[in-house]
């Protein structure tokens, strides 16, 4: 028997994609809330929501979503937050937390404050996690256990409300950290987005060589191209939203990128040997570190099975020589 305790009495999910279905899937699991009420844009997502049982209740509108609910949670894409605030405003209940799942901090709340009613708590959030797949179908219930939730309730935000919130991921498995909109956006544009446009940047200039075929691209893609592709495979709409509403950051930290490249790119001119090892050396102390901590396995080409070597025919008999 769960003994969990139930944390809220009605959680409303607008948008039910990777996180959100598995905001639905880990929130029943553990009793997060008495019932699960969601909807989506596409008549065809909210279809196969109901399909997989992924809430008690799926409605059409936003709106419908958020009347009597204690806890909202919107997840879409960035760009689209601010609309959806405006939609939800006049029908939400006194004392319902609002948060959000986007990457971009500084933007929804300036996107989003204004349309919320001050009967309600406005607590935005950011789970750092997250896969290169989207849609219902790909959540899991597992995906936030012992992966950061990042909360950035706006000056002068009801602790209490900040409390609720930061245990609901709690009991999602998530770790959680409450800091300002402006410094999770510049933590976030070196540890994610700077590293995604790396990766799109790569893949895109790879598939444009014309002295490398498409072929020869993806049969010899080793094991650093490929952790490239997984992340550029990752949803277009979102990272675009995330790029636009976080592009200071973003560009400050590809500016700082940009030196540092080109130091490297002079030590490999000069045949400086040393330069190379003490900054691989540095990089890799960086490695272990987020390892040591649990934010990723330590296992060899990161726990990546590994087929077993082909059957070998038995060797003949050794025949000596006469």
């Amino acid at each position: 028997m769960n003994a969990s305790p139930t944390l809220f009495n009605r959680l409303a999910l607008i948008g039910v994609g990777l996180i959100g279905s598995s905001i639905a899937r880990a929130a029943r699991a553990q009793h997060a809330a008495r019932s699960i009420v969601a909807t989506a844009r596409s008549p065809q997502t909210r279809r196969r929501v109901a399909e997989l049982g992924l809430a008690d209740q799926v409605v059409e509108t936003n709106a419908a979503a958020v009347e009597g609910a204690d806890l909202v949670i919107v997840c879409v894409p960035v760009g689209a937050c601010g609309e959806v605030a405006r939609e939800i405003g006049p029908h939400l209940a006194a004392g319902a937390i609002v948060s959000d799942v986007g990457s971009v901090k500084a933007s929804v709340v300036r996107d989003m404050a204004p349309h919320l009613p001050p009967h309600a708590h406005f607590v935005p959030a950011h789970p750092v996690a997250g896969t290169e797949y989207s849609g219902p179908d790909a959540g899991f219930a597992e995906l936030f256990v012992n992966r950061w939730c990042i909360l950035t309730p706006p000056e002068g935000a009801d602790a209490g409300a900040v409390d609720r919130l930061a245990a609901f991921w709690r009991l999602l498995g998530a770790n959680v950290e409450v800091m300002s909109a402006d410094h999770h956006d510049m933590v976030l544009a070196i540890t994610s987005h700077l590293p995604h446009l790396i990766a799109y940047t790569i893949v895109g200039t790879a598939d444009e060589l014309q002295t490398v075929t498409r072929s020869e691209v993806l049969k010899f893609s080793a094991g650093g191209f490929r952790d490239f592709t997984r992340i550029a495979a990752s949803d277009p709409t979102m990272w675009r939203d995330i790029f636009l509403a976080n592009k200071d950051a973003v560009l400050e930290m590809l500016g700082r990128f940009n030196e540092d490249v080109s130091v490297l790119t002079k030590a490999i001119r000069k045949g400086d040997g040393e330069a190379l090892f003490a900054h691989f050396t540095r990089t890799r102390a960086i490695r272990k570190g987020i390892v040591d901590i649990g934010q990723d396995s330590p296992a060899p080409d990161f726990g990546r099975p590994h087929p077993g070597l082909p059957a070998s025919p038995l060797p003949k008999p050794y025949a000596a020589e006469d």
